[in-house]
């Protein structure tokens, strides 16, 4: 599809969906409307993918196919001839419409990001940056991860309540990140706002004029800057995640290039912040409308892993994953043409009652590992340990230090600047402190 043709069937669905199939023939389910944008879906979403699971699991609406099922969703995220890359030649089509001459490093952002390059440039990618990104190096960062998030719910408990959005979920993973990089204090101020705005890569076909403008801007700010402190890294190296990505070498002395080292680690923003901060805010409202599940959590904070895992599975952050056939394939009787587009719906996958017994409650002690949040297979999400492990902590020191949390309004907010991403603008709530301090 091209950004054109993109543009114009988001707008279509917005203005109110389009069928998902053609008129039912004798008893079959009536026709679904699939519509990603429009105010009902972002409040709740899950009775429209049940209906679509039920009723018509594999369809084709909006020009592209939409899978709803865990076991197709699962076998396209394994199956290494769908390509992950259709979003690089989506901006590289927008970029070439800019009069600017700059905007080169833009297009090889997109092209060299591990969320979307295809093999053989994604496994070599892959086989350098999981050099760092391992479990052991995850764990050494939760000391950390916990006086941060102890002076955060610290501040909060002595307030009698938060933003929890704003005032826990949003500053976390920034901060985690930026200590993880031994940033200089006067680049952390500006990575949040870079961040936000650099995400519209990740969505092309929801640009307004003047957006992809902005973003060259930003990209090249960002870049730039990294440079420096890339530079510094190099003379003097620590024990930081830039350091290490540095030192990084195959068996056979491969190292990332100066220019892809940066792209990591502005990546290692933008697709774990928003998502990360999501998946606090998700989960801590899901808790909040489950009392008897955060009770469980007050009487007991070591439940706090399992709570992350439901809250995963529960009310995924990301909602949708895209996807380009290369191949003639068939899913569930439907023939998918080499050049398909194939939208993922990982969050109708994690309510799937195929997979999931009692799929729409919330249990924080169910058995969790099957869900496809942080996607599958190649393209696994790198930064999800680190995504849970701060989660974790986070749930465990609000609810160590609390007797109560509780919701000061029922009144939700969704954000709309993401049709894939699914968060809170704010969720704000009131503290009742308990007699220790929150835990370190």
């Amino acid at each position: 599809m091209t950004p054109r043709a993109q543009e114009t069937t988001g707008a279509a669905a917005a203005a109110g969906g389009t069928p998902a199939g053609g008129a039912p023939a004798g008893g079959a389910p009536a026709t679904v409307r699939f519509n990603p944008f429009g105010a009902e879906f972002r409040r709740d979403p899950y009775p429209l993918y049940r209906r679509m699971r039920e009723a018509q699991p594999v369809h084709r609406t909006m020009g592209m196919w939409v899978l709803t099922r865990h076991a197709d969703v699962q076998g396209v995220l394994r199956d290494r001839t769908f390509s992950a890359g259709l979003i690089p030649r989506l901006v590289s089509r927008r970029a070439a419409q800019l009069t600017r001459a700059d905007v080169d490093r833009v297009v090889r952002l997109g092209e060299k990001s591990l969320v979307f390059t295809d093999n053989p440039d994604h496994a070599r990618l892959r086989g350098l940056v999981n050099r760092v990104f391992t479990g052991p190096e995850v764990a050494a960062l939760r000391p950390r991860v916990a006086e941060i998030a102890g002076d955060l719910v610290r501040r909060a408990v002595a307030a009698g309540g938060m933003d929890a959005v704003a005032d826990l979920a949003a500053p976390l993973p920034v901060t985690v990140m930026c200590d993880w990089m031994a940033l200089p204090a006067d680049l952390r101020a500006r990575v949040g706002p870079w961040t936000h705005d650099i995400r519209f890569l990740l969505e092309p076909g929801l640009m307004r004029a003047g957006d992809l403008e902005h973003v060259c801007d930003v990209v090249e700010a960002f870049a730039r800057a990294l440079d420096e402190v890339v530079a510094e890294r190099r003379a003097r190296p620590g024990d930081d995640l830039i350091s290490r990505l540095l030192a990084a070498r195959t068996a056979g002395g491969d190292a990332l290039t100066p220019e892809e080292l940066i792209f990591v680690c502005v990546m290692c923003f933008v697709a774990g912040n928003e998502t990360t901060k999501s998946l606090l805010g998700n989960g801590l409202l899901a808790l909040l409308r489950h009392p008897d599940q955060a009770a469980r959590l007050h009487r007991s904070p070591e439940l706090a892993g399992g709570a992350v895992a439901e809250a995963l599975r529960y009310d995924s952050p990301l909602q949708m994953t895209k996807r380009v056939a290369t191949r003639d394939v068939e899913v569930d009787g439907r023939r998918i043409r080499a050049g398909d587009q194939v939208l993922l719906c990982l969050g109708a996958a994690n309510r799937d009652p195929a997979v999931f017994d009692r799929p729409d409650e919330f249990d924080i002690t169910r058995a969790t590992k099957a869900h496809l949040a942080f996607g599958h297979g190649m393209h696994g999400c790198l930064g999800g340990l680190l995504a849970e492990m701060q989660a974790q902590v986070a749930f465990e020191c609000l609810f160590g230090a609390t007797t109560r949390v509780e919701a000061r309004t029922d009144q939700l907010e969704w954000q709309d600047h993401s049709s894939i991403v699914r968060g809170l603008r704010q969720l704000p709530v009131t503290l009742h402190a308990a007699n220790t301090a929150a835990p370190r």
